[in-house]
């Protein structure tokens, strides 16, 4: 079954937990074990990638990361030099709130013969930056303003505006480092006019933050940087337990 399938599957029974590590910033050593660490403790996906790489262990990482685990492992590419063989699927984002058009085509063209070189599956995603109270990395890197916190409308539109396009994911993103997540009053307008998936990510730090996003309306909620801090198995189940109580 392809990974956006099994992603469906999920969104029509439950909210959904997806860890998200940053193949830059773990050891080679620490890899296997952080991965493993968060399919025991009730991850439904791993997310890999991030914003810049400077230590140029984004392949090699990744390649163990997929062979430790059996859940989909998903490159979420923050350049789309993130293309790789040793991955179940690929977020190919387009950056709808950006008025950068590398952002909106351009790397998704440079990436596209190297997906279909590798036959990996593509997930067409529209992704929305959120205004998180902070200048995150995706803000910096995208040249992107993010989507103002109280401008519901707004964030309605770009998302209708994915769906049209034949996007198959909505993925609102706050950034690592936020200090804000997207309100739940955004994320709720959101669902109640789109029909695919939402993802969530950014501002995601307690457990309690994680099932509250979800009862709003999103589909998959990710944490990063509160594990990167913290890889503590139990705070990894209070997230999985708190995001699979929710319900569709």
């Amino acid at each position: 079954m392809k990974v956006y399938d099994k992603m469906l599957k999920l969104a029509n029974k439950r909210a959904s937990y997806f860890c998200l590590l940053d193949p830059d910033e773990l050891d080679v050593e620490k890899t296997q074990d952080f991965a493993r660490l968060c399919e025991d403790n009730g991850a439904d996906g791993l997310l890999v990638g991030g914003s810049i790489m400077v230590n140029n262990k984004f392949e090699s990482n990744l390649k163990i990361i997929k062979e430790s685990v059996d859940i989909p492992v998903i490159i979420f590419p923050g350049i789309f030099d993130f293309v790789s063989p040793y991955a179940d699927a690929l977020l190919l984002l387009s950056v709808v709130t950006s008025r950068n058009p590398q952002m909106l085509i351009g790397e998704q063209v440079r990436a596209a013969p190297l997906i279909k070189h590798y036959g990996l599956e593509s997930i067409g995603t529209a992704y929305m930056i959120i205004e998180s109270g902070n200048s995150t990395s995706v803000q910096f890197m995208s040249s992107s303003l993010p989507l103002p916190r109280m401008k519901n409308d707004l964030a309605v539109a770009h998302a209708l505006a994915g769906q049209y396009l034949g996007m198959k994911l909505i993925y609102m993103d706050a950034g690592s480092g936020a200090k804000y997540a997207a309100t739940d009053e955004m994320i709720t307008a959101v669902r109640k006019n789109v029909d695919i998936p939402i993802i969530l990510g950014g501002g995601i730090t307690t457990p309690e933050v994680a099932r509250q996003k979800a009862k709003a309306g999103a589909d998959f909620i990710v944490t990063g940087n509160v594990l990167e801090k913290n890889p503590d198995p139990k705070l990894i189940k209070e997230f999985a337990d708190a995001i699979h109580s929710v319900n569709r």
